[in-house]
Formats: structure tokens, sequence, C-alpha cells
């Protein structure tokens, strides 16, 4: 399997897909539905292969794989019954084959009553899971780091300088005498940013949630 972190091209934009897509594969009579998800947390992961369990309650196996972060640093794989690593891991090096994160692919497995054996099972996840990405619409995503800015009410007009001349638009803002900001900043100038805000006097940063 290729290094996770090996795929992405780690400047300012990373691939996605932009919404759900479905594959499908069939072999000796056994469906491998192939369900691929925009996703951005594990919590969100969770949701959604619970929901995908509720759905398809009567498939025989569930597997999937997912990669989160611009990065790719987190990731997981399932096989859910199946031999070891003839599911999940080949559901996973699709989407490190495509260079892709923030996305979760499940392959809903239903039993056909003949076995198809390791080679036949890695060619089945594997053939649906291309499917799926196949069938997606791939973005392109920016790579950011979320900061959190607290700072006085003299501050206001050198921090909302540097955000204007940035290029950044704010997630939430509160001003008042002590003053609070969340701000996307893309990776490719999260060191300016930090040198900038610094530079201001008055201002404590910290990132929050993609560290």
């Amino acid at each position: 399997m290729a290094n996770p972190e090996s795929i992405l091209d780690f400047d300012d934009c990373y691939k996605s897909i932009g919404a759900p897509s479905e594959g499908l594969y069939k072999d000796n009579g056994s469906r491998f539905i192939a369900l691929a998800f925009p996703v951005t947390s594990e919590e969100e992961v969770k949701g959604i292969l619970s929901s995908v369990k509720k759905k398809y309650y009567d498939a025989r196996h569930h597997c999937y794989a997912y990669r989160i972060g611009w990065k790719g640093e987190t990731f997981r794989s399932n096989d859910d019954g199946e031999p070891s690593s003839s599911a999940g891991k080949p559901i996973l090096n699709q989407i490190l084959s495509h260079g892709l994160s923030d996305i979760l692919i499940v392959v809903v497995r239903y039993f056909g009553g003949i076995k198809l054996g390791i080679p036949g099972l890695i060619r089945a996840y594997k053939t649906s899971a291309a499917d799926a990405i196949g069938n997606a619409a791939i973005i392109e995503k920016t790579a950011c780091k979320t900061y959190r800015l607290d700072f006085g009410y003299m501050e206001i007009n050198q921090i909302m300088k540097i955000i204007k001349d940035m290029g950044l638009v704010p997630e939430r803002q509160e001003f008042g005498m002590t003053c609070t900001m969340t701000v996307p900043v893309r990776i490719g100038i999260c060191a300016a940013f930090e040198k900038a805000v610094s530079e201001a006097g008055g201002c404590n940063f910290r990132t929050i949630g993609n560290d």
C-alpha cells in the first residue's frame, strides 16, 4: 500500500469529491455496491456508516475505508468480516491512487452463494470503489488552518487590515472590549499570517481543529 502522506501535493490545494456517488460490480451472483461520500471528520464517518448499515441491513458485509484532512493523515480501512486485507485495503488503495482526501467509501456486499476467493474479493472491492470514484465529481479544495484570534478593542483596525490585505474571510467574529475571531488561512500563507499578527501586538492566536 502506498504511503498515505505521499500522494498529495502539500501546497494550498488537494482533491476530494463534491457530492456522494455510487459504483457497482457483480461477480458470480454477488453484488458490490460502492457508496462514496465527502466527509471532513471521523464523527461524520460514524454517522454515515450507521445510516448505510440501517439502509442495507440485509447485506452480508459493509466494508469501508476513509481518509481525512489536507495531509490525509487520518485514515482507516475495515474488512467487516471479509478475509484480512481483501476488502478495506483495496478500497483505501483506490482512494490513495486517485490522490483523494476528505472521502469515505463504503462497499456493501450481497453474497451470491459462490465464494470468490481472496483474489476475487480484492478485484471486486477495488473495481467497485474505482467505479464510485469514476462516477464522482472531483473537486479541488483549499488546504487551510483555522486560527482563533483574541485581541483588544484597540487592535481591531490592525487585525482587520491584515485580514483584508491577505484576502481572508472570517468564519466567526465577536467585537467588544475583548474581541474574538476565527479565520481559515491557506496553508501557503500561514507563516506570513502568523508573522503579521504577531507584529500587530496585543493579539493572541492559536490553531483550532486542524493542527
